[in-house]
């Protein structure tokens, strides 16, 4: 019961109800075949026992006329003769039109019951077109639909795909940011340039400063403004000594100009 029940339900998937009807429309035409087959031995039966009752009577009718002359001619025993075949040829007609009229009723039969069968594969025929347009309109209308609402197989792998593109398209986006940033910050080394440690550095301090650092930067350089201190960092021995002979002239405004001309040296000697 299992085993049939699940084949039943295999065979319901497969069955498409146009081919169906196609068959069933197939089969009555032959069985209408096979009627007018019938119909036609049955006729040709029984023109072949006319054309017998034919050959029979004419033989019956001579018989008749060779009786008749045998009396003329004072031949009663030839007339005799000639009564007695025909007699014979009377049981044989009889015989031959009782089998002509059974024939030829069941020739009646048949080909009312051939157009009683045409008409119901014609019938049949218009009732199938009838289905099998509704069903291919309903099955076209079934697919929009679930195409529309994106269950179909199709649209649900097309669906799946696109979904799993944009996956791929944010996580080679998320990656990509990802090693830039680490880039960067130094974390990780950048193979395709030279490597200057110095200039690593100087990137990331211009990183991380802002523009109002820079723009202090090059106001000191200009003389507008005192050049802000490096970040994280104080100042280093070599800044101080340059900027040593500016701070001395801008602390001591009334020295020589002998005193301009010969700074302290970091000994105390001129």
């Amino acid at each position: 019961m299992i085993f049939r029940s699940k084949a039943n339900k295999a065979l319901d998937r497969m069955e498409d109800p146009r081919e169906t009807l196609d068959y069933s429309y197939q089969r009555q035409l032959e069985m209408l075949q096979k009627v007018r087959r019938g119909v036609a031995d049955v006729a040709t039966s029984r023109k072949r026992l006319e054309l017998q009752i034919n050959q029979l009577e004419q033989q019956h009718n001579k018989l008749t006329e060779q009786g008749r002359k045998a009396l003329q001619v004072g031949r009663e025993d030839l007339a005799r003769a000639a009564l007695e075949r025909r007699a014979g040829l009377d049981s044989q007609l009889n015989d031959l039109r009782t089998q002509y009229e059974q024939l030829q009723s069941e020739e009646e039969k048949l080909t009312l019951a051939s157009q009683r069968l045409q008409a119901k594969v014609d019938a049949f025929r218009t009732r199938k077109e009838t289905i099998k347009a509704t069903y291919t309109a309903a099955e076209a209308q079934t697919k929009i639909n679930e195409a529309f609402s994106g269950i179909s197989e199709e649209m649900g792998d097309v669906g799946l795909a696109i979904q799993r593109a944009e996956e791929k398209t944010e996580t080679m986006k998320a990656r990509a940011g990802a090693i830039d940033e680490l880039l960067a910050s130094g974390a990780l080394e950048d193979f395709t340039g030279p490597k200057d440690d110095i200039q690593a550095e100087l990137d990331r301090m211009g990183a991380t400063t802002g523009v109002e650092l820079e723009l202090e930067r090059m106001k000191a350089e200009l003389g507008q403004g005192v050049a802000p201190k490096q970040l994280g960092q104080g100042s280093t021995p070599d800044a101080q000594q340059q900027d040593a002979p500016q701070q001395a002239q801008q602390q001591s405004p009334q020295q020589s100009p002998q005193q301009a001309q010969y700074p302290q040296q970091p000994g105390g000697g001129q």
